[in-house]
This record gives structure tokens, C-alpha cells and sequence, in this order.
């Protein structure tokens, strides 16, 4: 278990369970139509994965979710986020950090992860926290394309 002080005081980051992310997940917004079943657990299944959610006063307030990639030592960001009440808190900064940590700890040396053009916040999050753009995958409109983007430890 980890805990930081956020905005909202105490943020308790642990290991948390496939329940509580889709828990989390319906009630990002971001995150359009029903989540189907087995989304998580297939994309898991046979890889070394961290599963994180964090609390603020007892409350789910945001996850994320991240695997080995088939790179050498290239962990993957894979999905997260944070409810909407407990954005701007120090939530993400939080979960991000005892991601890196691990990922550091279990031998990873750098970690990516990908983000649609249409999240500005989370192209400046990234920057802010030392990634780099390092590619761009065209699929759908331009606010669909998706931003690469990696960092080293």
C-alpha cells in the first residue's frame, strides 16, 4: 500500500481487483458505452500485470492498469483514469508514480503508453511527468489518432 496526500487529503493507493476497475471504468466519461465482459481479464491473461486503484476517504477514485509489452523491458500503460470528482487532486500524479515504481522495481526500464489526440490533459500530463512523443497512429478522425508516447528510467 502506498499513501500520498492529495487535494483531497489522504490518497491510498493499492493493488486493487478486476471488479473495482469496472467499477471505476462506468463512471469515467471518457470511457463511452457499456464495458463488455472480459475486457480487462483477456488483455491480462499471460502477462506480468499491476492492477492499481486508489481511494480518497474510503472511496474508489481512480485506477490503472498496465502490462510487460512484447518488448524487452517496455512495461505498457494501459488504461486508466480517475472519476471526475477527484480529477485535479493529485489522484493520477499518484497512481502514475506507484505504477513507475513497480514497473522500476520489477526490472522495466522504460514505459509507454498511448493517448487519443482528442486529451490534451493527458499529452501535458505525460510531458509533465518526462515522456516524450515518440509516434502517432493514425485510426479515425484526427481527434481519434492515437499519441505514442515513452519514457526511461
Amino acid at each position: 500500500m502506498f499513501t500520498e496526500k492529495c487535494d483531497m487529503g489522504n490518497v491510498i493507493i493499492r493493488k486493487g481487483s478486476i471488479e473495482d476497475v469496472y467499477y471505476i471504468h462506468r463512471l469515467i466519461p471518457e470511457f463511452p458505452g457499456e464495458i463488455r465482459s472480459g475486457f480487462y481479464e483477456e488483455r491480462l491473461k499471460l502477462k506480468m500485470h499491476l492492477v492499481l486503484v486508489a481511494e480518497v476517504g474510503g472511496q474508489l477514485a481512480g485506477f490503472k492498469v498496465g502490462y510487460e509489452s512484447n518488448e524487452p523491458q517496455m512495461f505498457y500503460s494501459w488504461m486508466g483514469g480517475v472519476i471526475p470528482q477527484f480529477r485535479k487532486a493529485g489522484v493520477a500524479r499518484a497512481l502514475a508514480d506507484k505504477q513507475e515504481l513497480w514497473a522500476k522495481e520489477n526490472g522495466f526500464t522504460r514505459v509507454f503508453f498511448k493517448t487519443r489526440n482528442r486529451f490534451p490533459a493527458m499529452i501535458n500530463f505525460g510531458m509533465r511527468r518526462g515522456f516524450k512523443i515518440v509516434g502517432m497512429i493514425k485510426k479515425g478522425s484526427e481527434d481519434d489518432y492515437r499519441i505514442v508516447m515513452r519514457k526511461s528510467f
